[in-house]
């Protein structure tokens, strides 16, 4: 029987690993591939079968050749427009045989500044930022690779994760200042469970060619996520400055998300893969901090 593969099995990835294999008959358990010792150690405490594998430097010879289901979950490297270890995976499928079906995590930044607008999978890619030109290139990469080789491919365009213990408290804590709510930009979130969900959802029964928008559906500002967060964990909210002050005080990565402001249409995900979420809004995902 033809493995499953997760690749670049970080936070979710590992999440992901107990209820696939719950869901697969495979006797062997899934493979989480990562590089460093404590991401090892926790994908096989979470029931997978680790593969220390560097994307970057080491030959991929070791990934099985005959995977049913591959999730590349590996970001691009950190600097640069292109993903070049999306390209060295698909020269790999290349020579050694390809998988089944793929489900490739990209982000919402693909579609850049919006200025507000409600966004759906057919708006036009225009990234901002080189962080998502290297997503937007690792899409076009894997779309060209399954024309060609027949495999399925399905593209999940994820908004920002949070969960109860990826929540922005320290920061929070420390004082660091947000953008005065009215000139805050929208941004959009999904809970880690529900994308674990959706991922599965993805897998089982989403077309060929599919790409999906994931997100709760409810956008609110980036000032009221912080503002949400700390009521919930208890914490002073943070002081609001003049959007003008921000590159005084944010780093470069916060002001490059205060430039771009969207609200992501998530009609596909529920329509078509049928998921009704467990956290349909940020308040419903900090619900269990304010208990």
């Amino acid at each position: 029987m033809k493995r499953q593969i997760i690749i670049g099995c970080g936070y979710i990835g590992q999440l992901l690993l107990r209820p696939l294999g719950e869901q697969c008959a495979h006797p062997d358990p899934a493979i989480g591939i990562a590089r460093q010792d404590a991401t090892l150690a926790a994908i096989a405490a979470a029931g997978g079968e680790p593969l220390r594998l560097d994307l970057d430097r080491d030959p991929l010879d070791s990934i099985p050749s005959d995977a049913a289901l591959v999730f590349h979950f590996a970001p691009p490297p950190s600097q640069g427009a292109r993903d070049s270890r999306t390209a060295r995976l698909i020269e790999h499928f290349r020579r050694h045989g390809h998988p089944e079906r793929l489900i490739y995590i990209s982000t919402t930044g693909v579609y850049g500044d919006c200025e507000g607008a409600w966004v759906d999978e057919n708006w036009p890619l225009r990234p901002a930022a080189q962080r998502s030109e290297r997503r937007v290139h690792a899409e076009r990469q894997l779309q060209d690779w399954a024309e060609r080789s027949g495999a399925d491919l399905i593209i999940l365009r994820v908004a920002g994760i949070y969960a109860a213990d990826r929540l922005p408290l320290e920061r929070i804590r420390q004082g660091a200042p947000v953008v005065k709510a009215e000139q805050a930009p929208w941004s959009n979130r999904i809970h880690a469970e529900d994308l674990v969900e959706v991922c599965l959802a993805a897998a089982r029964r989403a077309p060929a060619g599919a790409i999906y928008n994931v997100c709760d559906g409810h956008p609110s500002t980036m000032t009221d996520y912080f503002l949400q967060v700390a009521e919930a964990a208890g914490l002073p909210p943070p002081p609001q400055i003049d959007l003008r002050e921000a590159p005084e005080h944010l780093s470069p990565g916060m002001l490059s998300y205060m430039r771009e402001s969207r609200r992501l249409d998530n009609a596909r995900l529920r329509e078509e893969l049928g998921i009704a979420l467990r956290y349909p809004d940020l308040t419903a995902g900090l619900a269990g901090l304010r208990t």
